[in-house]
């Protein structure tokens, strides 16, 4: 009996898991951006002579009190866009374990792997810092997250395009990242529960979930019951991005006979854009806006809480994601995809080191009783996801020229089928349309031939 084969590891999506990521990515590219502009927007309008106003606005308090909701613009941000935010990566994580990359939980293996050891290493950077210099090591959570629309923007602007498989791979582990980035603000950055209110919320998500199951279609049902779940989550003392993430994960993201997507795919078409083109990039324009005096950049590497963040997004991040994929591949055995090389996985998880939205939020979170810490901590997720793009990206030129080969064998299509010359190689169909095209160039050329022939005869050729 022949051994099995090895499995491939990174190896070619179907078509359409390809179509999804593609799309996704698509999306989130120009969501990342517009985040990238905000972020400078920030920076500018929060040191220039319009630094006031900056304050102003961002603590601006705006909300009902009686809802207990009378919140400041930089809270809302944070708390209120953000749960779009977290809302699309709950679609997304739903997606994955039903129909993505993680429902077999053997291929679920590396990317699973990769994100946990791409957050522990971080966070073992930054608490070993911290611990040795005598800082403060409430804030390890804050270099465990991937902002993947960053990380997609800085492969826009350095105009690297990333072969598929690659491209899932950096997906996927951004959606698990997020998986766990939600239990860390779930765990440990909730306290002063306020029971009544939580009951509230679960009793809001319950019924939400009995709608969806009852197939209640109209957004005049689901918006209003989505806002009481967030209001209630916020005053119950748990996040409120959690209600984004319990409804997104609500969602049905499997296919019925007849359906060209499902709700959950659908609604997750309609709120990216959303969440990508504006909801982050505010939460970025009224977050991102810190001190950057060479005093403050001085600072980021001197103090131990700082430089905890930019080792541990810099370092920690690349070495653990990294690790966590080689270990991945060691213990099952699997090889990796012969068209791409250990470097490019390490390319790739240096690029997971920009940690930006999910970062400023935990640092607004673990640090929310000492201003100064947060906007120096702020400083430091700027600075080591500045470093993390550069280095990444200096990794990723090296390779520009196979990852340009490998996405343009991806996406040839000579028949003009709309379906990828490369997913079509066992289909006789793809290969008599083929044949068929290159009879007809051949007999273009015969004819071409015969013309040239015939000149060269009656003396117009060249001598």
């Amino acid at each position: 009996m022949p051994a099995p084969r090895p499995r491939k590891l990174l190896g070619r999506l179907s078509l359409p898991e390809r179509t999804f990521v593609a799309d996704a990515l698509r999306t989130e590219t120009v969501g990342g951006v517009l985040l990238l502009v905000a972020a400078i927007a920030a920076l500018i309008w929060a040191n220039t002579p319009l630094g006031d106003s900056y304050d102003t606005v961002r603590d601006f308090h705006i909300g009902p009190e009686s809802l207990g909701l009378d919140l400041s613009i930089q809270h809302w941000a944070a708390d209120g866009l953000l749960a779009i935010f977290f809302f699309v990566a709950g679609i997304e994580l739903k997606r994955e374990l039903v129909a993505g990359e993680l429902r077999d939980p053997k291929a679920a293996a590396l990317p699973v792997i990769a994100a946990i050891c791409g957050m522990a290493a971080p966070a073992l950077v930054y608490l070993v810092v911290t611990t040795a210099g005598g800082g403060d090591t409430g804030g390890w959570a804050v270099p465990t997250a991937t902002d993947i629309a960053f990380a997609l923007a800085v492969l826009a602007v350095i105009g690297t395009s990333l072969p598929s498989a690659l491209r899932a791979f950096l997906l996927t582990l951004a959606v698990v990242d997020d998986l766990f980035a939600i239990l860390i603000i779930a765990v440990f950055f909730t306290s002063d529960l306020n029971f009544a209110a939580l009951g509230g919320a679960v009793l809001g998500l319950v019924v939400f979930w009995v709608l969806l199951r009852k197939g209640v279609r109209g957004w005049y049902v689901y918006v209003p019951l989505a806002l009481a779940v967030w209001g209630l989550m916020y005053n119950s003392g748990v996040h409120a991005t959690i209600a984004g993430v319990a409804m997104g994960l609500m969602l049905r993201c499997t296919r019925r006979e007849g359906e060209e997507y499902s709700p959950g795919e659908h609604i997750e078409h309609l709120v990216r854009p959303v969440s990508a083109g504006l909801a982050v990039p505010l939460f970025a324009l009224f977050s991102a806006g810190v001190a950057v005096s060479g005093n403050a950049l001085g600072q980021v590497f001197t103090r131990p809480e700082t430089l905890g963040v930019v080792l541990g997004l810099v370092l920690g991040k690349a070495f653990g994601v990294f690790g966590g994929t080689w270990l991945a591949a060691r213990f099952t055995r699997a090889e990796l995809n012969e068209e791409l090389a250990w470097p490019d996985v390490f390319a790739v998880a240096t690029l997971a080191g920009i940690g930006f939205t999910v970062s400023l939020l935990i640092g607004e979170l673990a640090f929310a009783d000492d201003p100064a810490l947060m906007n120096e901590v702020k400083a430091a997720v700027l600075m080591g996801s500045l470093i993390a793009a550069v280095l990444a990206g200096v990794l990723l030129k090296m390779r520009v020229r196979t990852y340009r080969a490998l996405c343009d064998d991806e996406e040839r299509d000579e028949d003009q089928d709309g379906i990828p010359d490369i997913y079509e190689q066992g289909n006789p169909a793809y290969h008599l349309r083929m044949a068929e095209i290159y009879e007809k160039k051949a007999a273009e050329h015969r004819h071409l031939a015969e013309v040239a022939g015939a000149s060269r005869a009656d003396g117009g050729g060249p001598a």
